[in-house]
């Protein structure tokens, strides 16, 4: 992938990253804050709700030469930053916690189940880390999927792993290309994953037993999600997105192909569900967001147009969709009443948004809906929004002029605040 992106040169986020030349490079923040502002701030804000916290605000950006950032992860108060430096970096209130190196592959996918973090990798490997019980800041690798013994296995009854291709026997146990996207089942029992050799496979989370490996599409699998009603998601290059219908065999699974809900030209990049887990999301090459609804037996509900190049990933949020595409900005929708609205684009990366991850708001009260939203681009940063769901709408932005895509001193329907600690 081609990331020479131009820059504009009348923004640049290193002019506000706060130095302690006094403190250690753990107690640094190199989250920016941004005063002085001249970004516009927006008035019309709904009625009986507060000004300070119904706008959408860019909170701070982290910028550390390292790496291109390709996976997040959100966790209570921890992030989790996956690069093509191999690192996983961890931050706490805005600040380096820990660290871990993976040693091999960059780092494609996180996912966190518990007190296990699990990394996806370009090696085609997935590796387990454990939180320290006496030191959270510390992360031990306790794995590394496919497993030694699963390996063992294979060479003694190698049956059930075996595939023929071009009339030879091909162990099918390891990914054979990178790995694209992780996902949990709902119980958090069973880790899927996709990768560009056009399968995915399910693996168990107890013991880390690879359990089933399914050829799912004719090109890469660009992502997979778990959704409802027993049923599992994938998207790839080859401009499909299908379903696949899990049943349980002894202590095994097996995935029937259900039905295919999209078959176009351009790649499908990302997918998504949202929390209620009533509608599945789509992104494609050509910038576009489908979606289907769970309540009229997976029908095409509409398409959203926001951006002018392609969909790069995908997250929700209590009512709220956050698409981030190759064109360096973020769309933020929100549903209301079976359709969806645009609140507002999000602008201020200088490369290609690579992934997304999102949490509640701590300090939101009960009634509040209010998110944090974290961005991780091919510019090296990553930036932390604060996003409410009762920001006015925007409009359509695909009819909005190409300046207000690109420029991030027009970062739509927000203003900047200081970095809160």
């Amino acid at each position: 992938m081609d990331t020479s992106f131009g820059h504009d040169n009348s923004f640049s986020e290193s002019d506000h990253v706060f130095h302690d030349f006094n403190s250690s490079p753990m107690n640094k923040s190199p989250w920016s804050s941004h005063l002085n502002s001249a970004y516009p701030s927006f008035d019309d804000t709904p009625r009986g709700h507060n000004n300070e916290f119904s706008a959408n605000v860019l909170m701070g950006s982290l910028v550390r030469e390292e790496g291109h950032i390709y996976s997040l992860a959100a966790a209570g108060d921890l992030l989790y930053t996956g690069s093509d430096s191999k690192n996983i970096r961890v931050w706490k209130n805005q600040k380096e916690f820990s660290g871990f190196k993976a040693n091999s592959g960059l780092v494609k996918a996180i996912v966190i189940s518990g007190d296990r973090i699990f990394t996806g990798h370009q090696d085609g490997k997935i590796r387990v880390w454990k939180v320290s019980s006496k030191n959270s800041s510390i992360h031990k690798r306790i794995g590394t999927l496919p497993t030694l013994k699963d390996y063992i296995k294979n060479s003694v009854k190698p049956s059930s792993y075996i595939e023929v291709r071009r009339k030879r026997n091909v162990l099918w146990l390891k990914h054979l290309d990178a790995i694209s996207c992780l996902s949990l089942s709902e119980d958090g029992k069973l880790i899927y994953s996709s990768s560009w050799d056009k399968t995915f496979k399910v693996w168990k989370a107890a013991d880390f037993k690879c359990l089933e490996s399914v050829i799912a599409h004719d090109d890469a699998v660009n992502s997979v999600v778990v959704g409802f009603d027993g049923l599992v998601f994938t998207g790839s290059a080859d401009g499909t997105v299908k379903a696949w219908r899990r049943e349980t065999q002894g202590k095994g699974t097996k995935h029937y192909f259900s039905q295919t809900l999209l078959k176009q030209e351009c790649a499908v990049t990302a997918l998504a569900i949202n929390p209620d887990a009533t509608i599945l999301y789509s992104g494609s090459s050509d910038g576009i967001v489908n979606y289907w609804e769970r309540e009229k037996q997976l029908s095409h509900g509409s398409v959203l147009r926001g951006h002018k190049l392609a969909v790069l990933c995908l997250v929700t949020a209590g009512n709220i969709v956050f698409s981030g595409s190759a064109d360096m900005g973020i769309c933020v929708w929100k549903r209301v009443d079976g359709d969806h609205i645009c609140l507002s684009l999000l602008t201020g990366h200088t490369g290609p948004v690579k992934c997304l991850a999102a949490e509640r708001d701590h300090e939101s009260s009960a009634g509040e809906r209010r998110w944090i939203l974290y961005s991780g681009s091919l510019d090296k940063s990553v930036k932390m929004w604060r996003i409410s769901e009762y920001a006015p709408p925007m409009g359509n932005p695909s009819n909005m002029p190409s300046t207000l895509l690109t420029n991030p001193s027009l970062s739509a329907q927000g203003r900047i605040s200081e970095v809160r600690r």
